[in-house]
């Protein structure tokens, strides 16, 4: 049976919706066995309000931007319709899908929470378990793994989903398919940056050497798991 994940992420008006903010942009990438198809789920959502400027300055996305892009009761149907029965794969998730969440129940239609349509996964608790002590935003998640994010200047939902994607690949074993982020000028605007994302290509892995330091230190964090129970790793 294929497994069908979606990687996701957001951006919004503010931190909190708690506080009256709102979505302002869905990116979603489609990922059946570890292979990227192609597929994506990308809108732009008029949030019918101010836009922190703080928030401005992460995404770049105005107000002025938004006001000719539909409102999220527009695409909530197309959007449930791409992620349902999917495993949701986000960063720092409690945040991505509290605003899904609350945009889902501003509709005043009968949708239901995002987890009642998929499983979620989180992968920033898990980065926070595989390197403890370290930063594991989604920058330097993608210099440890050698991801190339040098398009990023400001945050774009598909391209930050498209990124995480390659992370998560890495950081759960590193098969699957790889691709450029981005293609042609640094300066592309948002919109011609998106079109060229291509999520076709297949890259071979890079194999390095480890130093006799990261050895040592994946020998200690087998040790720490072999506390918890049984080892596979560390099986004569």
């Amino acid at each position: 049976m294929s497994q069908r994940q979606i990687i996701l992420d957001t951006e919004t008006t503010g931190i909190r919706f708690e506080d009256g903010h709102r979505l302002i942009e869905i990116g979603c990438v489609e990922m059946i066995n570890r292979k990227l198809t192609g597929q994506y789920f990308h809108c732009y959502v008029n949030p019918e309000r101010d836009i922190d400027a703080g928030a401005v300055a992460i995404h770049g996305i105005t107000r002025d931007f938004l006001l000719d892009k539909p409102l999220f009761l527009k695409i909530a149907k197309d959007f449930i319709d791409f992620v349902d029965g999917a495993e949701l794969i986000i960063h720092n998730a409690p945040f991505d899908v509290g605003f899904l969440n609350n945009e889902l129940t501003l509709t005043q239609q009968k949708y239901r929470n995002l987890e009642q349509y998929c499983k979620i996964i989180d992968t920033l608790p898990m980065a926070r378990r595989m390197h403890a002590g370290q930063r594991n935003s989604l920058d330097a998640l993608c210099k440890r793994y050698g991801i190339d994010n040098s398009k990023r200047d400001l945050h774009g939902a598909l391209l930050d989903a498209n990124l995480l994607a390659q992370v998560y690949l890495a950081m759960t074993g590193g098969q699957g398919s790889f691709f450029d982020a981005l293609g042609g000028n640094q300066n592309t605007d948002r919109q011609e940056a998106n079109k060229q994302i291509d999520n076709s290509k297949v890259y071979n892995i890079a194999v390095y050497k480890v130093s006799n330091e990261e050895a040592a230190a994946h020998e200690e964090y087998l040790s720490m798991l072999k506390k918890g129970g049984k080892c596979l790793w560390q099986e004569d």
